[in-house]
């Protein structure tokens, strides 16, 4: 007690001077003076604060400017296959920043920095002037360990919205990717780059995942196995034109897009341009039967090669002899179809093709389709070569479109690859009748049960198709040695609901094919791997029987001789 009375009595000598008023008013004037210089003392170290330490916040070029740039994408949608897996999503990410103003030692942490994060030159950001600089944006939570237990001033991190792909590679030609920014640059994240942004709602897209995959692996064991520069295909259903899978190969990693070469980001079954060869019958031979009426008892004299002016027509496997309409198609008679061509005409022919869309680009919820390359003047001879796919090139995509429409009773529905696609592309049009789309089902399934189309061939169930080979045109005019093989499938052919198409480009002969690198050995295979897993991932039943839909024509294909192409 007696030392709290002695410190009272210490206060109230300052504050009164013991009665004396001269030091009375100097202390109570020191006490003001002191106080006044501590509020200065703490605005100057506000002031420095806000200016030294975190004036580059506000700085319109530094962080807090794309930070604000930044929160529009925390609502980007996610993008979703069929049945809602996840194909697209953003989520919050670390990225690395420095203010070069207060690092020591630079060339010792831009060592140290391109060790940890795996990036070239960092000493050349460190060394940029100003209070702000990006390093890397998107950093592993291991990389943000790494950096912080550095220990550095100078480098600090702010949290931003990054996008993932959780299937990788296996949807990056289709999904597409965006900018660091989130911007879409490619497939559906840069068409619908807008609804993406302003909507929160997921984007359904028509692909199955499980397809897809299934799709990809196929092609891409059949690329390894005949050691092909490329592979693509895609899937459609035929009854409402949704794509169902898309594959380009080789792919990239969308999440590092940037640093994915050329060859690996082009699209090339939307972008690329290719001379289909004979998939094409597919088409002329349609465009035959429903101009002229003719049955299938109809002959083409394919003895001898074709003139058309100074061009030559022939053969690849010539069978040298007259041939009824179905085993042109089956044997692949570039003569006979030329000479379908031939009766076909010019402008009808023309007509037909721009009809199932292959003379003009595709008009789709998808960005980047490639135009059709055709002949500038239609000569007769184009005419000739156009029946058996040569002189024009379309995309993988056009022939799906095409196939399909052909598959689905002669009606064009229009492709799509998101559910919500505009409806301009649902107008239903009758193409050819459905007498003509039935006698090429037909044709379709006696190709796999008879021609090169073999090896598509599900058991239990009745695949449909047609085989392409097509010589790749160089600097030194069409080569031998580089070919582009294909095989566009329907399937179940009786009730056709998909149409899958698989290119290899530039594949090599094997041991096992005899050294072909025809369709039938190195594309048809592929829809037959792809049809079995899809009865299996789908739960398709299994087809009808052959005897309901070629029988008649199964059997004189079989050289029955009680059945004569009057037969049918």
């Amino acid at each position: 007690m007696r030392h709290i009375n002695r410190l009272n009595n210490f206060f109230k000598s300052i504050v009164t001077g013991n009665g004396d008023p001269i030091m009375t008013g100097s202390v109570r004037l020191k006490i003001v003076t002191n106080i006044v210089i501590l509020c200065f003392i703490l605005v100057i170290v506000r002031v420095g604060d806000l200016t030294l330490i975190q004036g580059h916040y506000n700085d319109p070029t530094g962080p807090q400017a794309n930070i604000k740039t930044q929160e529009k994408l925390t609502t980007r949608a996610d993008i979703v296959d069929r049945n809602g897996v996840l194909l697209a999503t953003t989520l919050q990410s670390q990225s690395l920043y420095a203010d070069p103003t207060l690092l020591d030692n630079k060339p010792y942490l831009a060592q140290q920095l391109a060790e940890i994060l795996d990036i070239e030159n960092p000493l050349d950001r460190l060394n940029k002037q100003g209070r702000f600089v990006w390093i890397k944006r998107g950093v592993t939570p291991d990389q943000q360990k790494q950096i912080n237990d550095l220990g550095t001033p100078g480098l600090a991190f702010k949290t931003e919205p990054k996008r993932f792909y959780p299937h990788g590679n296996l949807l990056s030609h289709l999904v597409g990717y965006t900018s660091i920014d989130g911007e879409g640059l490619a497939g559906i994240e840069l068409k619908y780059n807008d609804r993406l942004n302003n909507q929160n709602n997921a984007l359904q897209l028509n692909v199955d995942v499980r397809v897809q995959y299934a799709l990809t692996k196929a092609l891409k064991n059949k690329q390894d196995a005949f050691s092909a520069k490329a592979a693509m295909g895609g899937i459609v259903d035929i009854r409402t034109g949704e794509v169902i899978a898309a594959a380009s190969i080789p792919d990239f990693n969308p999440h590092a897009a940037n640093i994915a070469d050329n060859n690996q980001r082009f699209n090339r079954f939307a972008s690329g341009v290719y001379e289909m060869g004979s998939t094409f019958k597919l088409f002329s031979t349609a465009s035959y039967i429903e101009e002229t009426g003719h049955p299938f008892s109809k002959t083409f004299d394919a003895r001898e090669p074709l003139k058309e002016g100074r061009f030559t027509i022939n053969d690849f496997h010539a069978e040298k002899r007259v041939l009824t309409l179905p085993e042109v198609f089956i044997h692949s008679s570039n003569i006979g179809s030329a000479l379908m061509g031939r009766a076909i005409g010019n402008d009808n022919l023309q007509e037909f093709y721009t009809d199932l869309g292959l003379m003009n680009q595709i008009k789709t919820d998808f960005p980047a389709i490639g135009k059709p390359l055709t002949p500038k003047t239609w000569r007769d001879v184009n005419t000739l070569t156009a029946s058996y796919g040569h002189g024009i090139a379309v995309t993988p995509l056009h022939v799906l479109q095409a196939t399909a429409i052909i598959a689905n009773g002669g009606i064009q529905t229009g492709l799509s690859f998101a559910k919500e696609a505009p409806d301009n592309n649902k107008i239903l049009t009758r193409i050819i009748s459905p007498s003509t789309a039935y006698k090429m089902q037909q044709l379709l399934r006696l190709n796999v049960l008879h021609g090169s189309g073999a090896q598509a061939d599900v058991a239990g169930y009745m695949v449909g198709g047609k085989t392409g080979t097509s010589e790749k045109v160089t600097a030194q005019g069409y080569s031998k040695d580089k070919l582009l093989s294909s095989f566009i499938g329907v399937f179940p052919i009786d009730q056709p609901r998909y149409a899958i198409l698989a290119i290899l480009d530039e594949p090599q002969g094997t041991k096992d094919s005899y050294g072909f690198a025809t369709g039938g050995w190195t594309a048809a295979p592929v829809v037959g791997d792809v049809v079995a897993d899809m009865v299996r991932i789908l739960g398709v039943p299994a087809s009808g029987n052959d005897n309901n839909m070629v029988a008649g024509l199964d059997r004189y294909l079989k050289k029955e001789p009680s059945i004569t192409p009057a037969s049918f």
